[in-house]
């Protein structure tokens, strides 16, 4: 990597500690997250999201998804509040009708987690820019998925959460914000990274085999990657919710960052000794956070 990079295990773990709660915390004073996505066609997308955010001990959680899958959602996360939206012919959330309740919404969250589950680009932009539109300036982002790519036409709007967006992209994903090839993203990810960072004002983690995180002012942490399992469907968007909860917990953006890669990749570890490296399910990884959290 042509940029300096500080290595991302158990010493930077400990030398960046995590919100204490103590006598008197209430589930809002752990964390509020508001996440938005899913589809028809993609539906437990969000559970995986949902669930990740309670492991790493965010108090509340509210999940923003089409109508027809809501309730089924709803009963597979009963510690979650699930709102019904509009949603087109295709199954997608339709953000033209909204609006409205998701205006409403966004004063009873801290953070936001949007885009797992969202499969069309051309809804992914619309939910993307109604975020933008609608959150509080005060409010964090984790910008997820196919909404990653639409940032890149929607940065004007972005503008207000400078130093408050995370975003999660793997090297697909990052070729489209920056329309560079993923062979040349690959050859210096670090510095594909934080000019990235610099550009939106973001944290930004890079997914692959090993895993890079950069920040605005330069920083660059490097994960040397939890094994070949994590390579499975849904394991993005448990990583998108625990970095979403955490930030719910008043975590700054870059501890949020490198303590979500730190959980994901250690609880695959865990996972993988117990079922083996590779066959277990993305829904397994949120299971070992609360082991690892600090008590």
């Amino acid at each position: 990597m042509s940029v300096d990079s500080i290595r991302l295990d158990s010493e930077w773990i400990a030398a960046n500690p995590l919100p204490v709660h103590g006598l008197g915390t209430t589930k809002n004073s752990r964390g509020r997250v508001l996440a938005i996505g899913a589809s028809r066609q993609v539906p437990g997308a969000l559970r995986l999201t949902g669930e990740a955010a309670l492991r790493v001990g965010a108090g509340k959680l509210q999940m923003a998804v089409p109508a027809s899958i809501a309730l089924p959602l709803g009963l597979l996360t009963p510690e979650a509040a699930v709102i019904a939206l509009p949603e087109d012919d295709a199954g997608e959330i339709d953000a033209k009708e909204a609006g409205g309740m998701l205006d409403g919404l966004m004063d009873t969250c801290d953070t936001v987690v949007v885009g797992p589950g969202v499969s069309n680009p051309d809804g992914a932009r619309r939910i993307l820019k109604l975020v933008l539109d609608l959150a509080a300036e005060s409010t964090l982002l984790v910008i997820d998925a196919m909404t990653i790519g639409c940032l890149r036409d929607l940065s004007a709007e972005a503008v207000k959460f400078r130093d408050r967006i995370v975003l999660t992209p793997h090297y697909g994903e990052m070729a489209v914000l920056t329309g560079r090839s993923e062979k040349d993203i690959a050859n210096d990810p670090a510095t594909v990274v934080a000019d990235v960072a610099d550009q939106y004002g973001a944290v930004v983690v890079l997914k692959g085999s090993d895993t890079v995180i950069g920040t605005p002012d330069g920083t660059v942490l490097y994960y040397g990657g939890g094994g070949t399992g994590l390579a499975t469907g849904g394991s993005g968007d448990v990583l998108a919710g625990a970095i979403g909860g955490l930030l719910a917990r008043g975590t700054a953006p870059l501890v949020a960052a490198g303590w979500g890669v730190w959980l994901h990749g250690q609880a695959a570890r865990r996972v993988a000794t117990a079922r083996g490296p590779i066959g277990f399910l993305a829904r397994e990884i949120a299971n070992e956070f609360p082991r690892l959290l600090p008590q």
